[in-house]
């Protein structure tokens, strides 16, 4: 697929979806039916095989993705959308679920630096960021292990001053192959 038509394709197709009416076997409210809020990975092979795993359909959960289901910052976006989920649309449990085989698991900022660079990124803007206290070999570098990479994620969400303290934070690992969960942290005992 070229990638100049994939925005075509995708309007073409919605044009058709909104005209057959095929919105109305999705329709839902903004609160989660099971009343929980989920951090996952952005990995592809999770697009369906999760929610399926987790017998969830529309409307069950709040979803928030990002590259290895990480909560890198206490106050950036992730964990403001978890607060939202708790506090305003009616979530009362956490679930962090990262997954084996993730791109994420023993990534180097390097390569990825060099990306950078043959995609037209200048070496002066690399400095700029370093020399603006932006340390961007830490902010790119992922995680040497899944598990505590999830129990990291789990003790930031947990301990965190604005989190309540009566909501429980699970931590899991999913097989992106067959769908199988390994408990990391129970939420209920911690």
């Amino acid at each position: 697929m070229n990638n100049s038509n994939i925005l075509n394709e995708i309007l073409e197709f919605n044009e058709k979806f909104v005209e057959n009416r095929e919105y109305e076997k999705y329709e839902t409210t903004k609160y989660p039916n099971k009343r929980m809020v989920i951090l996952t990975c952005m990995d592809t092979r999770l697009l369906e095989l999760l929610p399926k795993a987790l017998n969830l359909g529309n409307g069950d959960a709040k979803l928030i993705k990002d590259a290895g289901g990480l909560l890198s910052h206490p106050f950036g976006s992730v964990m403001r959308s978890i607060l939202i989920a708790l506090y305003q649309l009616q979530a009362q449990e956490v679930l962090v679920i990262a997954h084996y085989d993730c791109g994420m698991s023993g990534l180097k900022a390097e390569p990825v630096i060099e990306n950078m660079k043959e995609r037209g990124i200048s070496e002066e803007t690399i400095d700029t960021l370093t020399y603006s206290g932006i340390d961007i070999k830490k902010w790119l570098h992922g995680f040497d292990n899944v598990t505590e990479s999830v129990e990291h994620s789990v003790g930031i969400i947990k301990n965190h001053p604005l989190m309540p303290k009566d909501v429980p934070v699970h931590g899991l690992v999913i097989d992106p192959k067959t769908g199988k969960l390994d408990l990391v942290v129970d939420g209920y005992k911690n």
